[in-house]
């Protein structure tokens, strides 16, 4: 049976809660827009696209973690939720509930994102992904279709048949159209989704935010935030390099159909690549301090 981790931090109510409220400033600059568009019933496909795609709500996102193994003095557990329990030194997360109930998933967590960077990073897909889920369809077909397309449906079918599309992600593979799905290189399956992703893909770099808080409250929600940020610069980006001309949301598109904004691409991918590696190391981390076979 796992030990449970031993508490190694005790921070005082003016340190917790200074940290709790700079978390919640942070997320709300996010937060703010996305839910009065919410409520005023404007769509986003960029900006909104983390909160409809992911699972995690605005609420969940905006509340804070302290992370496994630190205890917040003077704190009401009923703040927290289930997920807490009341020591000595404060209250503090429950991390033997949580490993009882989650130590698969934690499991299944370490396994892909340390296979993932233990890949080398390939930067030749140029984004081809989004055009893969509207080869072949008109305007109304189309997923963000009150949005237009930078080219024709012909001129789009072209750019994807003249470039080689080699889409390891399932999440992403799984939108193609299916006159797109014999086109790519790959053929990826949820099952072998741990021998497919590779580090330089913008959509295993954004699902950094996904592993994240299905990690929490293991992990500190700053780190959460941290993947979200980078998840939501990740999108702008995937969006950019789409068929769609987004120019009026002040998106001005990476041309990928032309050889220098296939070259743009691949600048801006090997950065996101650089950035998400530490973050994925982080959540490695985290992953094996609650390995069911680790110690406490």
């Amino acid at each position: 049976m796992t030990a449970p981790a031993a508490t190694v931090a005790v921070l005082p109510p003016a340190v917790w809660r200074a940290r709790r409220a700079a978390h919640e400033e942070r997320v709300d600059r996010w937060l703010t827009p996305h839910l009065e568009r919410r409520r005023t019933g404007v769509r986003h496909p960029v900006e909104d696209f983390l909160f409809t795609y992911y699972s995690y709500r605005p609420a969940q996102l905006r509340r804070w973690h302290p992370g496994a193994g630190v205890a917040l003095d003077g704190a009401d557990v009923a703040g927290f939720g289930r997920d807490y329990r009341v020591t000595p030194d404060g209250v503090t997360v429950d991390t033997d509930a949580l490993r009882g109930r989650r130590g698969e998933s934690v499991a299944w967590i370490h396994d892909l994102l340390t296979r993932t960077a233990g890949r080398p990073a390939h930067l030749g897909c140029f984004g081809m992904h989004e055009w893969a889920m509207v080869y072949r369809q008109t305007q109304d077909e189309v997923r963000h279709n009150a949005w237009p397309l930078r080219l024709s449906p012909a001129q789009t079918a072209a750019t994807v048949e003249a470039n080689r599309i080699r889409c390891s992600h399932f999440d992403a593979y799984r939108f193609f159209t299916a006159p797109a799905r014999p086109l790519n290189l790959l053929q990826p399956t949820r099952e072998a989704q741990a021998a497919n992703e590779q580090p330089g893909c913008l959509h295993a770099n954004m699902d950094l935010y996904k592993w994240a808080y299905k990690l929490s409250p293991l992990v500190p929600a700053e780190l959460v935030a941290d993947c979200f940020e980078l998840a939501r610069e990740i999108r702008t980006l995937d969006m950019r390099a789409s068929p769609y001309d987004l120019a009026a949301l002040g998106q001005p598109p990476v041309r990928v159909e032309t050889p220098e904004g296939r070259s743009e691409y691949a600048v801006l991918q090997r950065g996101f690549a650089e950035r998400a590696a530490p973050l994925r190391e982080r959540l490695v981390a985290e992953c094996r301090r609650h390995l069911p076979a680790a110690g406490g």
